[in-house]
């Protein structure tokens, strides 16, 4: 059986460790750009630079697509909820009414 041999492009290299890196990365027009996984895990901390420079690099077993390797963003963080306390201590004063027990107990009496 004949496999179809994709052909690799040249793209410009900014660190002379990551050439030999980049002659292993061949272009697959429907998945992009694609190494096997003997030659990622041989080119493993040069392959991080290309990603973290920001290209994407999907990883193959056997001819098949297993991983897309893409670049970590952080996200900034949510506000952390303070509490009920604080919340409470951002509203008015109470200055008198009935309490939440007796408009409870009004409610109630007044369904019957």
């Amino acid at each position: 059986m004949k496999t179809k041999r994709i052909p690799t492009r040249a793209v410009p290299v900014p660190d002379p460790d990551q050439a030999m890196v980049l002659r292993e990365v061949t272009s697959d027009p429907a998945v992009g750009d694609v190494i096997s996984v003997r030659a990622a895990k041989t080119h493993l901390s040069a392959l991080l630079d290309v990603v973290a420079a920001g290209r994407e690099i999907v990883i193959t077993s056997g001819g098949t697509p297993k991983v897309r390797l893409v670049s970590f963003e952080l996200k900034p963080r949510r506000k952390v909820f303070g509490g009920a306390a604080r919340h409470l201590a951002t509203m008015p004063a109470w200055k008198g009414g009935p309490t939440a027990d007796e408009l409870i107990r009004a409610d109630r009496d007044g369904r019957g």
